[in-house]
C-alpha cells in the first residue's frame, strides 16, 4: 500500500508544540503593547511618571485623562470632525462605488470598456501629492472639509471588487427583473444589493478605515488647525508633542502633554475602528475573494 502524502500526516507533538509557542509569542506581541496603551491611558499620573512613561496595571482606574481631552477642547473638535467625514464619506463613497461598479458590471452599456480602462489606469498609476494638490486647490476644495472626501471618493480596489461581485450574480436574476418591468435601478436595489450585502460590508469597512485614519489631508489641504481631523491632530499633538490651538490650552492641555493623555487620545482614535471590525470580519472572505476571481 503506498505511503500517504506528508501533508495527510498527523503533525508530530514537537511540531504541534512549536507552533503553539509561535501563535502565543505572535498574539502576546500584538496584545501586550495594546494593553499597555490602555492601562496608560486609565492609570494615575504619578504612577505613569514613576514607571517612566507607561503602565502595566493601574494602581487605580481614572478617567482623568478622557476627561481632560474630552472638556470642550481641540480633541472633542476632532473627535466630531473624524466621526462626520467617515459618516459622510463612507455612505457617499458606497453610492458612488456600487452605481458605478453596476453600470460597469452590466453588458453592452456605452463606453463600459474605455471607463473601465481608465479606472484601471488609476489604480496602477495613482496621481502623485503635486498634482492631486493642484487639482483641489484649483477647484476651490482647500480649507473645506469636501477636500478630505472628494479626492477619494472612489477607489480604483474598491471598484473592481464590487464590480466583480455583481458579474457573479446569475444572469437569469437580471433576466426575470426584466421580464417583471423592472427598471436598472430597481434591478440594483430590490436584487442586487440584498444578494451583495457581504461584499458592501467589506468594502465599507474599507472606505472607514481609510477616511478615519487619514491625516495627511488634513496637513495638505486644511490650513485652520481648528477643522483638522484627529488623526491630523493626534499626528501634531502626539508624535511631536505641539500644543495646535488655544483651546488646547483652555481645556487644560500642556504643550507637552503627559503620557495619560496621549495614551488616551491613541485609544480614542483606535477603538471606533475596533468595535466595527468584528461585525464586518465574518463577510470578509466571501466578499473580497468573490469579487477578486471573478473580476
Amino acid at each position: 500500500m503506498p505511503e500517504r502524502p506528508a501533508w495527510m500526516e498527523k503533525p508530530r507533538t514537537l511540531t504541534q508544540a512549536g507552533k503553539a509557542v509561535a501563535l502565543v509569542l505572535t498574539v502576546a506581541l500584538v496584545v501586550i503593547p495594546f494593553w499597555i496603551v490602555i492601562a496608560t491611558s486609565f492609570a494615575p499620573d504619578q504612577q505613569v511618571v514613576d514607571n517612566g512613561g507607561w503602565a502595566m496595571w493601574p494602581n487605580e482606574w481614572t478617567f482623568k485623562a478622557y476627561d481632560s481631552i474630552l472638556s470642550g477642547g481641540v480633541i472633542t473638535r476632532a473627535l466630531l470632525v473624524s466621526a462626520a467625514v467617515t459618516v459622510f464619506g463612507t455612505l457617499t463613497s458606497l453610492v458612488c462605488t456600487v452605481m458605478l461598479a453596476y453600470a460597469l458590471a452590466r453588458p453592452g452599456v456605452v463606453g463600459g470598456k474605455p471607463v473601465m480602462l481608465l479606472i484601471l489606469f488609476t489604480f496602477l498609476f495613482p496621481p502623485g501629492m503635486i498634482p492631486s494638490f493642484l487639482v483641489v486647490d484649483s477647484l476651490g476644495l482647500r480649507n473645506s472639509y469636501w477636500a478630505l472626501v472628494l479626492p477619494v471618493l472612489i477607489s480604483a480596489f474598491n471598484l473592481v471588487v464590487v464590480r466583480g461581485f455583481f458579474q457573479g450574480i446569475p444572469e437569469e436574476l437580471y433576466e426575470a427583473a426584466r421580464l417583471d418591468g423592472a427598471g436598472d435601478l430597481r434591478t440594483l436595489v430590490t436584487i442586487v444589493l440584498p444578494l451583495s450585502k457581504s461584499v458592501i460590508a467589506v468594502v465599507g469597512l474599507f472606505y472607514a478605515v481609510g477616511y478615519w485614519n487619514d491625516f495627511f489631508r488634513g496637513v495638505l489641504y486644511l490650513d485652520d488647525a481648528s477643522m483638522w481631523p484627529l488623526q491630523t491632530v493626534m499626528r501634531q499633538y502626539v508624535t511631536q508633542g505641539q500644543n495646535l490651538t488655544s483651546d488646547a490650552a483652555a481645556a487644560g492641555l500642556a504643550v507637552q502633554a503627559p503620557q495619560t493623555m496621549r495614551m488616551a487620545i491613541v485609544v480614542l482614535a483606535t477603538a471606533p475602528i475596533l468595535c466595527v471590525y468584528p461585525f464586518v470580519q465574518r463577510y470578509f472572505a466571501k466578499g473580497v475573494l468573490t469579487g477578486a476571481v471573478k473580476s
